[in-house]
């Protein structure tokens, strides 16, 4: 195993390992290096994979990485063992590695972290007092943690060296003190003021440290946000203070989408059509009665399961893949941005979804779009799926985590605010009391609204998802989550998800109630 080597950054970054950076992008990252980062163990509340923190660990590396979990973005360095990786600041070792013949000749007189005086003299300085936590018995070991801006240390303290008015700077100093355990790169002025607010403040990379970003500044601002306003009408939050992109289901072209939102990561072509028999399940029943609020089910809504089948362009040669990606693409296909967290299918003008009852009780002035009359063979972005990156589901790691919110829920009624984050039992009251008009009774709505099964742990069967797919598998870095040790245990368990369909709209929901997915048409 290559040893790891990284610059520490107070406040930034260790190495490549960037506060703020997604979740999406450090797996991305580590996995790509196998041989130094050998093991990734993943730890998340099954209950609440989205609204908990998240815990990457690197046990042979010695280093521990905690996210948030709405945004997964990186809040917390820590480094648990200094000896397995190579960590210097300012171009000075923090611990300096031991020669072979050190280690063999006196192994015990290794140090296993960095002293307080090593510390003061050779990195960082001065700093302000310490703070001491208690043991958890009273024969134990205390902390004394010393905190410089986006920088901590962490001392054993016996407990009986402790007390209020004592100057444990003297104590450290002392030839019988115990190196430092661990050190921690957060962003905050100490760590007593960060830990507050943790994994809620606003980090972005680009913004806080772009010398690490490597070039990033030249790529399109990422998406923060997406907010449905339905009708197809979605508003794309943006970083670095850029105006939001607006986006209109059924009128926005390709070349708009990409002078937007940059070049796709990848196209899919869109090539399996067996969920359309889905499309006329609305008539059973119903004596093959179609009106206006059928509009949902002319469309094929259940791709949210095909947006990004694979990792690379399917049924085109490299040479084509430029054009395409500028806009000029030849048939439909799926645009996918892994790096923003969702897909566009890209086909010809749908009728759009209807307006929700609570917005049309509203006088508006905004114009209708109007489908010019060469639709037939004008390409446009027809649907948008936006996509949880939830630990434990099957696509997990395939796209950065989209946080989404439903607009025109949140006013309606004083309600709380409708997103990413919901869980969708609560997601389903507000809809079904949004779109409950539009229905002629309770049991119509019930029908119409009730969930699909999508198994994702059958392989071999010709109906699997693996197959709908479009053998996922065996594309590019398509390996199931239990050959990366990340949370592989789990993954059958949350294996099966359902849809649910709402006029517009299409969710796939895990079994603990968390969204994975949503497609918007």
């Amino acid at each position: 195993m290559s040893l790891f080597t990284a610059q520490v950054r107070p406040g930034q970054a260790l190495g490549f390992l960037v506060l703020g950076a997604t979740l999406h992008d450090i797996l991305t990252r580590l996995k790509a290096e196998p041989q130094r980062f050998p093991k990734l163990d993943l730890i998340y509340d099954q209950a609440a994979p989205v609204t908990e923190p998240v815990v990457l660990n690197l046990p042979i590396n010695g280093i521990r990485l905690r996210f948030d979990g709405p945004e997964q973005r990186l809040r917390l360095i820590e480094v648990l063992d200094f000896t397995r990786s190579h960590l210097t600041y300012n171009d000075r070792d923090v611990l300096r590695p031991a020669t072979a013949a050190q280690a063999a000749s006196t192994p015990t007189q290794i140090l296993s972290g960095p002293t307080w005086r090593h510390i003061y003299k050779n990195l960082l300085g001065p700093t302000f007092p310490g703070e001491y936590i208690k043991p958890e018995d009273e024969t134990g070991m205390g902390l004394f943690v010393l905190s410089w801006p986006g920088l901590a240390f962490s001392f054993p303290i016996e407990a009986s060296s402790w007390s209020p008015g004592k100057d444990m700077l003297s104590v450290l100093s002392s030839a019988g003190s115990h190196p430092a355990v661990s050190m921690a790169v957060f962003n905050g002025e100490s760590w007593a003021d960060a830990r507050e607010c943790l994994f809620t403040q606003t980090l972005d990379p680009s913004e806080t440290f772009a010398v690490v970003m490597k070039g990033k500044e030249t790529v399109p601002a990422e998406v923060r946000l997406v907010r449905i306003h339905g009708e197809g009408k979605l508003e794309l939050i943006r970083s670095r203070n850029q105006p939001s992109l607006l986006l209109q289901l059924g009128h926005t072209s390709p070349q708009e989408l990409v002078a937007g939102l940059g070049p796709p990561d990848a196209i899919y072509r869109k090539n399996d059509q067996r969920m359309s028999i889905h499309k006329a399940r609305q008539g059973f029943g119903n004596n093959n009665r179609q009106d206006a609020n059928d509009l949902r089910f002319q469309d094929d809504s259940t791709d949210t399961d095909q947006s990004s089948a694979h990792t690379a362009t399917d049924d085109s040669d490299d040479s084509d893949e430029v054009g395409e990606v500028a806009g000029n693409v030849s048939g439909e296909c799926f645009y996918n941005y892994f790096y923003h967290g969702f897909d566009v299918l890209v086909s010809t003008p749908t009728t759009p979804s209807p307006c929700p009852p609570s917005k049309n009780d509203k006088h508006t002035t905004e114009p209708e779009v109007i489908v010019p009359t060469d639709a037939s063979s004008r390409l446009v972005a027809s649907k948008l799926i936006l996509h949880g990156n939830v630990p434990g589901s099957y696509p997990f790691n395939r796209h950065r985590r989209c946080r989404w919110e439903i607009q025109y829920l949140s006013a309606n009624k004083g309600g709380d605010l409708v997103n990413s984050e919901t869980p969708f039992k609560d997601i389903e009251t507000r809809l079904h009391e949004e779109w409950k008009s539009i229905y002629k009774n309770a049991e119509e709505a019930k029908a119409r609204q009730r969930g699909m099964v999508l198994n994702r742990d059958w392989g071999d069967s010709p109906g699997s998802s693996c197959e709908l797919l479009g053998g996922w598998e065996d594309s590019v870095g398509g390996k199931r989550l239990d050959t990366m040790g990340l949370g592989g245990d789990d993954v059958k368990g949350l294996g099966n998800t359902t849809l649910f369909g709402f006029p517009g709209l299409v969710f796939e929901v895990l079994k603990n109630g968390a969204v994975s997915g949503v497609t918007v048409f």
